[in-house]
């Protein structure tokens, strides 16, 4: 039996063919376009249609989500100067992170976490990245890669252990890179030996973020070269074992307040208790917690494009020249609304994806498009400095650190070209 959208798309010839396969300083708070204030979610009983767009959020969502901007624009404004000038969080910031319970979103309230979604966790780490892109990243890091990876892999004496001083008062770090695995992990070099109960690491690692903030490091080591990358193993390393060295924090572009490190591995002696997960399983869960973790480097990308674009946008509503504001010229009202467009499409696509994670649906795709394109988008928003002339480019006004912030988006977890790669594959397998 045909359907009726069948037989009119056969009338209509269409299926006739097989085709083949205002000038702000740091302290002020900003403005916010009103096309991006959430609303309720919306109730899906008594016969209304259950398909909500996609900034519907729920109650819970919404209450987190305004937490969060309080937070930020109270505790973390203020601080941001003075944290990008000497390459260094104030205790205060991260303390405040613990105490507000953003450093457990996820986190089950049993362990001490806040209990909430995937998205909710998107939702803070947009939020904290349009005041300070350097602290999204802490709290994007401990949420969606630390704290998932041993709440999915972990033992349940390993939950009990790290999960509670996870959410109120230790940082964790994820150890992955080395010199010459950035892009390539799985070539990775440093080694773990099996010594009677326990290993002892050895080998180096960089670019490490938070790693002068962390007292717990996750560490992928090879226990076995013989079978290649099947023998990366991850560990559960704190911070006073013998022989770990936290290198000296690199002289970086932007997101100067998150402490890029080395670490180095002498003869670290690691419980066999404290390994993650299973042995050899190390490069999946590598794999599973990176994929995951794009969508927050994605929503980091999108709120700090945000935070440059609510910070310009009353520049050029008051600035008058010629005898008219400057918003008023069509050239850059074209400019701005080509920027809003493609702020709006990053936000759906990042939502997207974290919908698709809580739904338990395949999303590395649209994670790695999320990503992708949230760094693009970042890049041309913070670009626009020209937009608040001469003043943009100096460093009494955030414009131009959300500028040099932006730029790391298209490099960590994964580079521009490796999310090219993977949304290629897929594309590939879908047709």
């Amino acid at each position: 039996m045909q359907g009726p959208a069948v037989r009119l798309l056969r009338s209509s010839g269409l299926l006739r063919r097989n085709f083949p396969a205002c000038l702000s300083s740091w302290k002020i708070l900003p403005h916010v376009l009103k096309s991006s204030q959430p609303e309720a979610l919306l109730d899906v009983r008594n016969n209304a249609r259950p398909f909500a767009p996609l900034q519907t959020f729920t109650d819970e969502e919404l209450m987190i989500k305004s937490a969060v901007k309080k937070f930020a624009q109270k505790e973390i404004a203020p601080l941001v100067s003075t944290m990008d000038e000497n390459s260094k969080m104030e205790e205060s910031v991260i303390q405040g992170l613990f105490q507000q319970g953003l450093m457990g979103v996820e986190v089950d309230t049993k362990y001490g976490g806040t209990g909430l979604s995937f998205f909710s966790c998107i939702l803070v780490i947009e939020e904290l990245a349009k005041v300070d892109a350097s602290v999204a990243l802490l709290c994007d890091i401990q949420n969606t890669v630390v704290n998932k990876l041993i709440k999915k892999q972990g033992t349940e004496e390993q939950k009990a252990t790290y999960l509670p001083k996870l959410v109120t008062e230790k940082v964790g770090s994820f150890c992955l890179s080395e010199t010459g695995a950035g892009s390539d992990p799985f070539s990775l070099k440093t080694r773990a030996d099996k010594k009677g109960n326990y290993y002892v690491i050895n080998g180096s690692k960089m670019w490490i973020s938070n790693a002068a903030y962390a007292g717990l490091f996750l560490v992928f080591a090879n226990v076995d070269y013989t079978r290649g990358y099947r023998g990366i193993t991850c560990f559960l390393v704190d911070r006073d074992t013998e022989g770990l060295g936290v290198g000296r924090a690199e002289n970086k572009l932007g997101i100067r307040a998150s402490a890029t490190c080395p670490l180095t591995f002498e003869n670290v002696k690691v419980p066999e208790t404290n390994i993650l997960g299973q042995i050899g399983h190390g490069y999946k869960y590598a794999i599973g917690s990176l994929n995951e973790g794009r969508i927050g480097i994605a929503a980091q990308m999108l709120g700090l494009a945000q935070g440059c674009f609510d910070y310009t946008i009353p520049y050029i509503k008051e600035r008058i020249q010629f005898g008219q504001r400057i918003f008023d010229f069509q050239g850059l009202q074209h400019q701005v609304a080509h920027v809003a467009t493609q702020l709006e499409a990053t936000r759906l696509l990042i939502y997207n994806a974290a919908r698709l994670v809580e739904a338990g649906r395949p999303f590395i795709k649209e994670a790695s498009m999320a990503k992708y394109y949230a760094a693009e988008i970042a890049g041309l928003t913070t670009s626009k400095i020209e937009w608040m002339g001469g003043v943009g480019y100096t460093k009494d006004y955030p414009v131009e650190k959300y500028f040099r912030d932006a730029k790391i988006g298209t490099i960590y977890e994964g580079t521009s070209n490796i999310q090219l790669n993977t949304i290629a594959k897929y594309i590939d397998q879908e047709y």
